[in-house]
């Protein structure tokens, strides 16, 4: 990665007025977890095609929201919710920030009462049935991440009526992939789901950091977390995130509408760029 990094710096400085370049260097530094780095050459490919604007807008949203993302993984935030708030959404949170204190067994107590509390979601994924639906790292179980709105939420599954996932098409699909939601109060959004777990930017392993493979790391107390490519389990499979085209819930019809509330600890001002 790193004799890639400086190629293309190569190429930046052999052809300075080539857009394309500054995109694909952005992207790079982006596999990479060089946020800072790679918002300036967002910023500049913007500034050398107006072409490039509308993808500039979307992804400088996406790179802000990785440094709460980090936060809330390292249990100093809590991120938005999509809909109202339940207790076994606080009790999940608060099991993420036991364990990042080091409390891993107060962490087990309170996520097996989390997850014991959240509702069963039986669906469709790419056509096939399941009964229940989770992520296969035990710190967010039956919660999705994504970016909505140019916002970090974490989504429950129960909230969602339908996810259509794109297919990856460049490099940075590997780190953030467009979807499209339909949600159970009848609205519709676009967003981008972050397809690797925290941290994997930092692996010494290509393949992690591009998202192409996953491992699993016990930290004790039956509880293991991801480094890599996400993955979804349910009760018949275990699909990583880049295979999935489509998955659609039977949820129970809602009478009333869903706003996006953050919690006590979300703040409104943390992803707007």
């Amino acid at each position: 990665m790193t004799e890639a990094i400086d190629a293309l710096q190569n190429q930046v400085r052999a052809e300075p007025s080539e857009a394309r370049h500054r995109v694909f260097l952005f992207q790079l530094l982006s596999v990479l977890g060089q946020w800072d780095r790679a918002l300036t050459q967002l910023n500049v490919a913007g500034e050398m095609d107006a072409g490039n604007l509308g993808m500039v807008q979307v992804y400088r949203q996406a790179l802000a929201s990785e440094a709460l993302r980090a936060e809330v993984f390292a249990g100093n935030r809590t991120p938005l919710i999509f809909g109202d708030p339940e207790q076994w959404v606080a009790l999940l949170f608060e099991a993420l920030k036991l364990y990042a204190a080091g409390e891993i067994e107060k962490s087990k107590e309170l996520r097996a009462a989390a997850l014991e509390s959240a509702p069963t979601t039986s669906g469709r994924l790419n056509g096939r049935k399941f009964e229940w639906i989770a992520d296969a790292d035990m710190r967010i179980g039956p919660m999705l991440e994504a970016i909505i709105n140019g916002r970090y939420f974490w989504v429950p599954y129960s909230r969602i009526a339908e996810m259509r996932v794109e297919e990856p098409e460049d490099l940075r699909d590997l780190v953030w992939l467009p979807a499209q939601f339909k949600w159970t109060n009848g609205g519709e959004a676009v967003a981008l789901i972050p397809v690797r777990y925290p941290g994997s930017e930092s692996s010494k392993d290509p393949q992690i950091q591009l998202g192409r493979r996953t491992e699993w790391e016990y930290q004790g107390e039956d509880l293991y977390t991801g480094l890599g490519q996400r993955i979804l389990v349910t009760d018949q499979d275990e699909v990583s995130l880049l295979e999935i085209r489509n998955i659609t819930f039977k949820q129970p019809v809602e009478i009333r509408d869903i706003s996006l509330m953050p919690t006590d600890g979300g703040d409104e001002s943390q992803s707007d760029g």
